[in-house]
């Protein structure tokens, strides 16, 4: 990979981020200021794939940097799932497929809140699929595990009143993963992990 390609993944990452700064802001309202730099890192990420693509060049990382980077993205995620502004409150329960969705995309709820709730549980959970998957793990533990992980996170989240119970989340979680997945093929030709298995 050459240096141009992170030179102009960071320019053109910072610029989307300047341009949808005024919608992000608005999301510290209810969320903990972490979602910032959550964003800024899931916008580079993502900008610098496209330019690796488009270039067709890859990039080479060892699999302990790959975790590592990992590690640090879920805790900057715990802190986003757990630590909100007080004054809010959380003690609703959804059991029913879809009708969180339904709501969100019903035209009752501001737009900025509702897309980001959709896009955040799917997109937040794609890098966890492709992670998965470079274990190479059966299928069942591939379903197993996700699955069991995001309904612990739902129910701590109602436990410690942090967030509602929705099977909503858990299934936009889940399409997330499986996203990851399914873009697992064409990660894979352009980021090169190296010692996967060491």
């Amino acid at each position: 990979m050459r240096p141009k390609s992170i030179i102009t993944s960071i320019i053109l990452s910072i610029t989307f981020f300047l341009i949808f700064s005024p919608f992000l802001i608005k999301l510290t309202a209810y969320l903990h200021p972490i979602v910032l730099a959550v964003v800024f890192l899931c916008l580079f990420i993502v900008t610098l794939f496209i330019v690796l693509y488009i270039r067709k060049e890859s990039i080479s990382i060892s699999f302990k940097v790959l975790r590592t980077g990992l590690i640090i993205y879920s805790i900057a995620l715990i802190i986003l799932l757990f630590f909100r502004p007080n004054d809010q409150t959380y003690n609703s329960i959804n059991l029913i497929p879809f009708a969180t969705v339904s709501f969100y995309l019903s035209g009752k709820v501001n737009f900025l809140v509702a897309f980001y709730n959709l896009a955040a549980n799917i997109g937040l959970f794609i890098p966890y699929g492709i992670y998965f998957m470079l274990k190479k793990r059966r299928y069942e533990i591939l379903i197993l595990l996700p699955l069991l992980s995001i309904v612990s996170i739902e129910l701590l989240q109602f436990v410690t009143n942090r967030g509602s119970l929705d099977i909503d989340d858990l299934i936009l979680n889940m399409i997330g993963v499986f996203i990851g997945y399914l873009c697992f093929p064409l990660f894979k030709k352009i980021i090169i992990v190296d010692n996967v298995n060491g």
